[in-house]
């Protein structure tokens, strides 16, 4: 019987993840199940960071981003020692059972934990919605709003001096974030990780617009695919065209969540609780046409990428 449970964040934080650890402390309350906060993900678990947590501790979280129980990467957790180590530190705090809320990293450290006999579920908190099994991850939305609202405001500066802008987004190996930002922001050409990149045809592309009298042009393009800098340069020389990069970094993962990631954490938060009383472990939640759901951990890791967009991509193509 589920008694207390412990939450951690791990990994890239995102917006909603305040909201997601706020419901599950409510529900617990409500539930008469004691709530554990581990402070700076699996690193704080191995180190014993805890605290509990009651109403107080999430009573003004609901429009604040990021998490207040910090987060970071830490690779030593692939060891079994470290892994132990931490276990024992659950068992010593009586904690019965671990939600996690991270990306893909956090839920291999699940696994491990899960394999391992401890009892864990875990919630999708990345902004790059790059987790099978989910259609929108937490902090997904919030980032999009974050970009497309910079994406405008370049092109006022684009338009003002007849310049190519290149913005590099996050996303890791998703294109997610750049293809509907790219979409909302009325960008003229979008480089993604999951479509080959053909450098010569980007440059006849825009060649041809220019051609038809566009004075200036937004590319927008996946991290991780090229030098950015280099490939101004080389359309700068290419074009004749001033052409400026601007990489945005982590301003997409900043910033207070919109209503839409603020519903989604509070209702997988709740749901998370409630599968735990159910018996369950080992499971991962998602969100599929609006309907809460979970899968076993392993299907995460069943394909490196989520399904990609390609109708959307393809119809983009036809008014681009």
């Amino acid at each position: 019987m589920i008694k207390k449970i412990g939450i951690l964040t791990s990994g890239g934080d995102s917006p909603g993840m305040n909201n997601a650890i706020r419901s599950i402390v409510l529900s617990s309350i409500k539930l008469k199940i004691k709530i554990i906060g581990i402070f700076d993900g699996f690193l704080g678990l191995y180190k014993n960071r805890m605290i509990k947590l009651n109403f107080k501790s999430v009573f003004n979280l609901i429009n604040i981003g990021g998490t207040f129980l910090r987060t970071s990467r830490f690779p030593k957790f692939v060891k079994k020692k470290i892994r132990l180590k931490s276990i024992k530190n659950l068992i010593s705090s009586k904690i019965d059972a671990l939600i996690i809320i991270g990306g893909n990293g956090s839920y291999m450290g699940a696994k491990c934990l899960h394999e391992m006999g401890f009892t864990c579920i875990c919630l999708p908190g990345t902004i790059d919605n790059d987790i099978n099994g989910t259609d929108y991850t937490i902090g997904y939305s919030t980032a999009l709003e974050n970009i497309v609202k910079s994406i405008d405001s370049l092109r006022d500066n684009s338009s003002s001096h007849q310049r190519i802008s290149i913005v590099e987004i996050m996303g890791r190996n998703c294109g997610d974030l750049t293809l509907n930002s790219a979409i909302a922001g009325g960008c003229d050409f979008i480089i993604l990780p999951e479509i080959p990149y053909n450098f010569l045809n980007l440059i006849n592309n825009i060649k041809n617009k220019i051609n038809l009298g566009k004075k200036h042009l937004i590319i927008a393009i996946t991290e991780n695919i090229c030098n950015i800098k280099k490939l101004a340069k080389y359309i700068e020389i290419t074009t004749k065209k001033e052409t400026r990069t601007t990489i945005l970094g982590y301003v997409q993962r900043g910033g207070i969540p919109i209503a839409y990631d603020r519903i989604l954490a509070s209702r997988m938060g709740f749901f998370a609780v409630e599968l735990l009383l159910k018996g369950y472990s080992g499971k991962f939640i998602g969100i599929k046409n609006d309907k809460l759901i979970f899968h076993d951990i392993d299907y995460a890791f069943k394909k490196k990428k989520k399904i990609f967009k390609k109708k959307w991509m393809e119809n983009i193509q036809k008014i681009f």
